[in-house]
Formats: C-alpha cells, structure tokens, sequence
C-alpha cells in the first residue's frame, strides 16, 4: 500500500485555463508538488472534449475521445501522490481491440496479441503472418528508440539536444526505415491493399493524412499492439472523474462558469488573469486552451508566433450520437468500416477541405461494455467521420450529405436499414467542437502532422517571450490525443518546478 501525501502549498499559485484533460493532469501534477492551483473553466463542468452527456430514453455518451492507450500515464499521476490507482480509477485490456469491416466485404478482427493479429490477417487477408510480426516489432522498437525524447521532453529545449538519448533515437530513424511517408512504409511493407490502408488509418490518431505524414507514426500500432488498448471502467469520461477528485483532495480550485477574457502582462512576464468577475494575480499561468484563441483572444495586445500558429490544421469530425433501438452482436467497443478509395478519402478532407462522398465510418459502442449506457436490448453508437476542420463550409448541407452516405456504408456492411432503428439522436459538427471547447476550426489534434518537421513546429509548452505563461493540451507539444495531453501536462509541470 501506498503511503499517502498529505497537501502543503508551499510553492507560487499557478492559474490554469481550461479543465480538459491535459489541464487536469497539470493540475493535480502541481498540486501534489506543493502549488496552490486554481482552474478556470468556461463551461459549467470539466472534461473539456471529454465530457458525457446523455440522451432521451436513457443513452449516455462520452463526446469526444473514445480509445485510451498507455493507462500508465493515468497511474503516474496518482503514484505521484502516493495513491493507489485502482483506489481512483480501474480498467481491463481490451481483446479483440477493433472489428474491421472492408469494402469489399472482408471482415476482420484486430486481436490484441500480435501473434494472434497476425494469424487473423494471415487468414482473412492471405499476407503472410510473418511479414506482419515482423513490421509490429519493428514498430515496438521505433517507439522504444523515440518516445523518450520526442514525447516525453520538451524539443524546445537545448538540453533536451544535448542529451545522448536524443543522439541515439535521431541515429536510429534510417535503420528503423522510419523515412518517407506512413502510406509509402506501409505499401513497401505489404502488398495487399487491404492490409496497408489498415495501418494507414493510424495517421487519424492525431488528425492527419498517411499520404503526406511522416512514417514515424508507423509506430503507433505498437501502442494497440504492443502495449495494449484499453477500456475505462465507466467510459472515458471516468479519466476526468478521477483527476478531479484527487485535485480536490489536493486543494485545487475549480472555477466553473468563469471564462478567462485576457492573460494579464506586465512588462513581459505574467500577472494574472481577467475574467468578466474579478481580475486574479498569479505569477504562473498555464493556457489549456487551443494555441491560436489563446494568443487571439487573451493577448490580444502581444506579438504572436505567428509562423507556428499557421501551421495547417488536423482534421476535425463530424459526429451522429445515435440512440440504437436494437443490439448488433457481431460489432464490438470499437468497430471500423472502410471506403473504398482511402486517398480520395483524405484528398477531399486536407486538399478540397470537403467531405468525400465514400467515407470510412468509426463506430464506438461503450454498452458493449457499460451496459447502463444504454436501456435493455439497445446500444448507444457513437458515429465519427474524419473531416476538414472548418473553414466556412457549408456544415448543414455536408451533415445531411455524409449522414446518408454513413447509412449507406452501415446498410451495406451489416445488411440492415440503421435509420429506423435510431431512437435519440445529437449531432456534433466542427463549428460545434470549435464553439464548445474553443479549438480553433475545431480541429481536433491542433496542427497536423504532415510535415516531416511537425513535431518540431508545433508550440512549445512554454512561452519564448512571456515569463511565467505555460501551455499544455493537443494544440501544442507533443499533439493531441488522451496519451500525448497527459504528456504535455508532465512536461509543464516540469518546466514550472525546474
């Protein structure tokens, strides 16, 4: 057992814009370690992407982020704290993680154990078992190689250059044959189209396109494959419920309903915050807010980085939270359905900044494990479709548009007409995501990744002008998603205590 650690603010108060994830995890990071802290949110609770919510006929959602990978970084938190995780927060290893649906027919099941993957798509698919092992453990070794120093520090740092681990993982992208593109590595390593637009699918884990993105992010099926997907007892949301109940217990204050308007300076270090009820003197401020708004709207009066914050967009999403009137058992937590033209796909998202009229539908199904989530013999389907953030389109006309062409693709596939069994329905659209949790055009992941360089370009977690101003969250280093905000909020709170 854990010895517990008791509060003691003993360090500088530190203000934190937003209760997402990322701002979550650096609040209780910097409460443990001695801050006062005191976040502030402009909705009336946390969870930022990560909220539930529910609908008529009792289906409960989680509205945004649906996987969780490396739960080790949710445990971090607590051990910090001298806490037990399994007091706060429990989870089991999902196995099979994905069910595969092809356009010509083919279905597959994504196995945990690489062996068993490999066999499956050895059998379904006829690439050789072999090939496949081979390529998931070259991606455990990029991983093992980089992770290090490319996720876990901060790149804007000279010391992080200066570091032998950081000489070691730049030496080893040529062997790993970590050049080019995802899509151009995985067409050299398989032959079946099939197989390589399988992996090429992982470039939406951080909102990007395998034709242009770096093949580094071959490495991310090692996270599934390797390390393990998993599934929160409760859904996503309970991350959020945990991290909040051991800030409480740890002093941080919440304050809901209170939208920072501007980030006070004074000759050039941070004094506080403004909100439309008082004006709040802190020396430490860490934004959790989307890089551009932040820059946009809470120092307006500032020089802007102006290069970094033009960098192109993620993708965002359109989502149908569809109330299902009956139960599919040959589906699972989380279940793929691919379109026949995968680089038209992304052609239309990030060159026509368009919905494509063949789509790859992702459907997410938390009563396959909560069973609560939805009334007896239902299920709650949380419905996704990568799309251009938003530029201005016409988002009625392209809802309406992709809605049948999701219901084409679900008919085909299951060989049942979906659209009578939906009993409650929400949609959420990129102005949606943009207004609800102040991501810029609502691209989900900040800047994409389709630079070889992106990882370099995106915004450090640390102003280069302003002392004392702090940034975590998917817009800005190391990128988005559950494991990479946990991430940027561990190296704030290192920067804040270095």
């Amino acid at each position: 057992m854990l010895r517990k650690k008791s509060f003691s603010a003993t360090k500088q108060p530190v203000a934190i814009i937003g209760a997402g994830i990322a701002g979550l995890a650096a609040a209780v990071r910097l409460a443990v370690t001695g801050h006062a802290v005191t976040v502030f949110e402009a909705s009336g609770s946390f969870g930022g992407k990560m909220h539930q919510f529910s609908l008529p006929g009792g289906y409960r959602f989680d509205a945004g982020p649906s996987l969780f990978t490396l739960p080790q970084l949710v445990d971090d938190i607590f051990r910090l704290a001298h806490r037990e995780p399994a007091e706060y927060f429990r989870y089991e290893r999902l196995d099979p993680i994905t069910q595969y649906f092809f356009a010509d027919g083919t279905r597959l099941t994504a196995w945990a154990e690489a062996d068993k993957f490999a066999a499956e798509i050895e059998a379904k698919l006829g690439a050789p078992a072999a090939e496949v092992t081979a390529f998931l453990q070259r991606s455990g070794k990029a991983y093992d190689a980089t992770a290090d120093t490319f996720l876990h520090k901060s790149l804007h740092k000279a010391r992080t250059y200066l570091s032998p681990d950081t000489l070691k993982a730049v030496a080893a992208l040529p062997q790993l044959g970590l050049l080019g593109t995802m899509h151009e590595r995985h067409a050299k390593a398989f032959a079946d189209p099939r197989l390589v637009q399988l992996f090429d699918r992982y470039a939406t884990y951080n909102g990007s396109d395998p034709y242009q993105a770096p093949a580094t992010l071959s490495m991310i099926p090692h996270l599934e494959h390797g390390i393990g997907a998993f599934y929160p007892e409760g859904g996503i949301y309970a991350i959020a419920q945990s991290l909040v109940r051991m800030a409480e217990e740890f002093g941080v204050k919440f304050r809901y309903n209170e939208a920072v308007e501007e980030i006070v300076v004074a000759d050039s270090r941070v004094t506080g915050v403004r909100t439309a009820l008082d004006v709040y003197d802190f020396g430490q401020v860490v934004s959790n807010m989307d890089v551009v708004p932040t820059y946009r709207r809470l120092l307006p009066n500032q020089p802007a980085p102006e290069r970094t914050l033009g960098q192109p967009r993620s993708s965002s999403a359109l989502i149908f939270y569809w109330g299902i009137a009956r139960e599919f058992p040959e589906l699972d937590l989380h279940n793929i359905f691919f379109s026949a033209d995968y680089q038209r796909e992304f052609q239309a998202i990030f060159q026509d900044k368009t919905v494509a009229d063949d789509v790859t539908v992702y459907v997410n199904i938390t009563s396959k494990k909560t069973p609560t989530d939805a009334p007896a013999g239902h299920e709650n389907w949380f419905v996704m479709v990568n799309v251009p953030h938003d530029q201005g389109q016409d988002w009625a006309a392209l809802t309406q548009q992709t809605r049948r062409a999701v219901l084409r693709k679900l008919h085909q596939a299951l060989g049942t007409d979906i659209e009578p069994l939906i009993a409650a329905e929400r949609v959420w659209t990129p102005p949606g995501i943009a207004a609800d949790t102040s991501s810029f055009g609502g691209a989900l992941y900040g800047s994409s990744s389709n630079n070889a360089l992106a990882a370099f370009l995106r915004h450090p977690n640390f102003s280069g002008r302003l002392e004392g101003l702090y940034f975590c969250g998917g817009s800005v280093h190391p990128g988005g998603g559950i494991p990479l905000c946990l991430l940027s909020a561990k190296i704030v709170s290192t920067l804040i205590d270095s």
